[in-house]
């Protein structure tokens, strides 16, 4: 079971991912990492388990890359201490004391933390600003955020008011101004006062990125846009969100990239893929079960060679990399490839 946001590793019993805050849907498909071939994801459990370690450790590691690098003061790390949730700053210092059973990043000034079998939403300080009473809740995007109360989803605003009152079977964060929701077993796309601009129609479906959103009808995946109109006709066995121009899809048992006409732009013969970022893509070659990963530039050519157990994208000039063995573990790469900070446990 993976984190469809972030990809990390979710454990059997979870409610939210450790890694965003997300919570966890066990009945439905988007329990795979985005970006990443459904079919090939259990073999790679290896990568999250080194998200797991970072997530902790991330400051030692050089972590502030993973949360922002160069972005100023501000961020704040989720930590667990003896088994309770709190936040340090990028020099480690305990900001939030540990208190929280479960606490995530901050989004757009506010973070997810869980007491108890409730959740709700801190400030910086530490302070509540929308008391635990939710059974789930999403991380806050454009303003609002998607919560779970009495089996019904809806969407309050950052005072904690609902903004769209609780209706719906499942619900995900906006992203440019539209959240897809399901209702009547049956997923479309809503505005912000809760009206249906794309009506329920769709087996599943993906937020919109860069115009399109992946949709699922009858098995099979395609892209639309904001009028609901199919642009890319359903015909991947998986689809995942355009990222600068291009967006991974599943053929069979391979993955390749596709432009926003549906063209191949780079064929589907990597065993794992992930979205493009920063003018690369990570993907996997060397079969399923003992893959190698590297970087590809648009045109599909390697520039930084399959050569580590799991990677993931590029942020902010650098990649988080592993190597399995005893003389292994995780590291980050520059983008000519070349170490900055080798690889440790």
């Amino acid at each position: 079971m993976f984190c469809p946001r972030c990809g990390r590793k979710l454990d059997p019993e979870s409610e939210f991912c450790p890694g965003c805050g997300m919570k966890v849907r066990r009945e439905s498909p988007e329990l795979q990492a985005e970006g990443i071939s459904k079919k090939h994801r259990s073999s790679r459990a290896w990568i999250w388990a080194i998200l797991a370690l970072v997530f902790v450790t991330g400051l030692v590691l050089g972590g502030g890359f993973l949360w922002g690098k160069g972005s100023g003061g501000g961020f704040l790390y989720p930590v667990v201490v003896n088994l309770k949730w709190g936040y340090i700053d990028r020099t480690g210092k305990i900001v939030i004391n540990p208190q929280f059973d479960y606490a995530f990043p901050f989004s757009e000034g506010l973070a997810i933390v869980k007491v108890g079998d409730k959740c709700g939403f801190i400030d910086k300080a530490g302070k509540f600003v929308i008391d635990p009473q939710f059974d789930e809740v999403m991380s806050f995007h454009e303003e609002l955020a998607a919560v779970r109360a009495k089996d019904k989803w809806g969407f309050i605003d950052k005072t904690g008011r609902f903004v769209i009152d609780l209706q719906f079977q499942d619900a995900w964060g906006f992203s440019e101004v539209l959240a897809h929701v399901k209702l009547g077993g049956k997923y479309g796309y809503i505005d912000k006062t809760g009206r249906f601009v794309i009506d329920p129609q769709f087996d599943y479906a993906r937020g919109f990125s860069e115009g399109l959103a992946g949709v699922e009808v009858g098995g099979k995946w395609g892209f639309i846009d904001k009028a609901g109109k199919f642009v890319i006709d359903p015909q991947f066995d998986d689809a995942y969100s355009f990222h600068e121009g291009l967006a991974g899809v599943e053929v069979g048992d391979k993955c390749g990239f596709i432009d926003k006409t549906g063209r191949f732009v780079i064929d589907p013969r990597f065993d794992n893929a992930y979205s493009f970022s920063e003018g690369l893509g990570c993907v996997a070659v060397g079969g399923a079960e003992r893959p190698k990963y590297g970087f590809i530039d648009k045109t599909g050519k390697f520039v930084i060679n399959p050569q580590f157990d799991s990677a993931l994208p590029f942020s902010d000039d650098l990649a988080l990399v592993g190597v399995e063995g005893l003389s292994g573990g995780i590291g980050y790469i520059d983008k000519s490839g070349h170490y900055v900070w080798e690889p440790r446990y």
